[in-house]
């Protein structure tokens, strides 16, 4: 199969797959929205789903979308919006619905389709466009997550691979598109004073918290097929594991950061049952579209290794869930303490030794923690952060980062098939080999048992409790 050489460059289309569900409503809409209040929004956006829907129909949708999100009302990046936007309905089984979408895009030869739809959908979708002539010159968005394991990443990234390069494969990942998250890559490799310390002579561990107060909400079927440690953990919190754990990328392009981040995702142990510890809130199981009996987790902490030169022997805490005690989420990067106890103080059993912290949400915030001295003559002191930064919220959404980038051609902040196969294959094991979940409180930090995962690197950091302003 050839590709036509007209890939390269800005797109001249958006197709919106699924322009009627969840995704589009609260996150995509509000994002090309955003687009449109910057004048970054310049191509027509078609979107494509089932319903049947009039043009006065389909714009009260998109109203709610911008209103439920918060936007302020603009009427002059509404009626851009507006005025980019058309629609196409149909099954996506009809080769006709294509051949309407082939109409509606006209001239354009260079579309991002994006497909906002369950994965079991893609293979048809891609098909579909292949069919149609819709592909050439093309690209194509993938929502995450990649597949429910290393097989089924396999078997979608052939059904992908079948009709586009991989370089016209945008994996999207809303986590990646974060100001903070991106404040990672640049926070280590724009500090000389990182590097010295940034291994395991330094490094006692690392813990990583995403908690989320809320619960499934609407989202029980998707969850009963996914689970906290698909949802989250494969995607998001390895993510923040590679940036954290990478070696210094060549230079700064997707090619080099990408192949950084799978050499950790391969340097990784793969999960053993010990290693993980699986929870689910209370009443979960009377969510709607949920399993009554269901073991699905809603909770999942684990310890990981990363038998790499600079990682050896230093364990990795990661967990994440819903209905916990905050929302948040946040890096504790825990040195070890001094090598000789000069000062009866200087490691107090109720205190951690110094560490770096890195909040990246609900606010981006680094810090630094290290213990100085009181006034008077006895050397007794007390730990105090540094903060290095503090931000607010990003200015632009995720999505609407990632749109911009998908369309303009830019993959630096999409991940690869390489990294996404490395990932699942350290969990692979423990997918279908693992203990029962747990159940835990609403408003709790999860199952009391996680503790035990971090023997005496405990305890875990409590983003809510020891952290930021507070921290003693």
């Amino acid at each position: 199969m050839s590709f036509a050489s007209d890939r390269d460059g800005p797109a001249d289309a958006l197709v919106l797959f699924g322009m009627t569900g969840d995704l589009a409503h609260k996150k995509i809409f509000p994002a090309l929205y955003g687009m449109a209040q910057r004048g970054a929004l310049h191509t027509p956006v078609v979107g494509v789903a089932s319903s049947r829907l009039t043009k006065s129909q389909l714009r009260s949708r998109i109203r709610k979308s911008i209103k439920e999100a918060g936007k302020p009302e603009d009427p002059t990046a509404m009626r851009t919006l507006f005025d980019r936007v058309s629609y196409v309905s149909g099954d996506y089984n009809d080769p006709d619905v294509f051949s309407r979408l082939k109409q509606a895009l006209g001239k354009a030869h260079r579309p991002v389709h994006y497909l906002a739809i369950p994965p079991a959908l893609f293979a048809t979708v891609i098909t579909g466009l292949a069919a149609a002539g819709l592909a050439s010159g093309g690209r194509v968005i993938l929502e995450k997550p990649f597949g429910r394991d290393l097989a089924s990443a396999h078997h979608l990234n052939r059904i992908a691979c079948s009709v586009f390069p991989e370089e016209a494969i945008y994996r999207i990942d809303h986590f990646l598109g974060k100001e903070a998250i991106m404040n990672i890559l640049y926070f280590r490799f724009a500090n000389a004073f990182l590097e010295p310390i940034w291994n395991r002579n330094y490094v006692d561990s690392v813990q990583i918290t995403l908690s989320e107060s809320f619960g499934v909400e609407s989202r029980g079927a998707f969850y009963e097929s996914a689970g906290c440690l698909r949802d989250v953990i494969q995607n998001h919190l390895f993510q923040v594991v590679g940036l954290l754990a990478m070696e210094p990328p060549a230079y700064r392009a997707y090619e080099a950061v990408q192949t950084e981040k799978t050499k950790v995702f391969r340097a990784m142990r793969q999960l053993e049952a010990e290693d993980l510890v699986r929870g689910q809130y209370k009443g979960y199981r009377k969510e709607a579209h949920v399993n009554p009996r269901s073991d699905v987790e809603t909770y999942c902490a684990l310890r990981l290794f990363i038998d790499s030169w600079r990682w050896e022997g230093v364990p990795w805490f990661l967990r994440s869930g819903k209905f916990m005690a905050a929302n948040a989420a946040e890096v504790l990067v825990q040195l070890k303490p001094p090598p000789q106890k000069l000062f009866e103080d200087s490691a107090p059993a109720d205190s951690r030794p110094n560490y770096i912290r890195l909040r990246l949400s609900p606010r981006a915030e680094v810090a630094l923690a290290a213990r100085v001295k009181r006034p008077g003559k006895q050397y007794i002191g007390d730990q105090r952060e540094l903060l290095l930064l503090n931000e607010a919220a990003d200015a632009d959404s995720p999505y609407e980062r990632l749109l911009g980038d998908a369309l303009a051609g830019d993959r630096s902040l999409f991940a690869s098939q390489a990294a996404v196969e490395a990932a699942w294959s350290v969990l692979d094991k423990v997918l279908a080999d693992h203990h029962k979940a747990i159940s835990y409180a609403k408003g709790s930090w999860g199952p009391e048992q996680a503790d035990a995962l971090l023997d005496r690197h405990g305890p875990w950091h409590n983003p809510c409790c020891d952290g930021g302003a507070d921290a003693g």
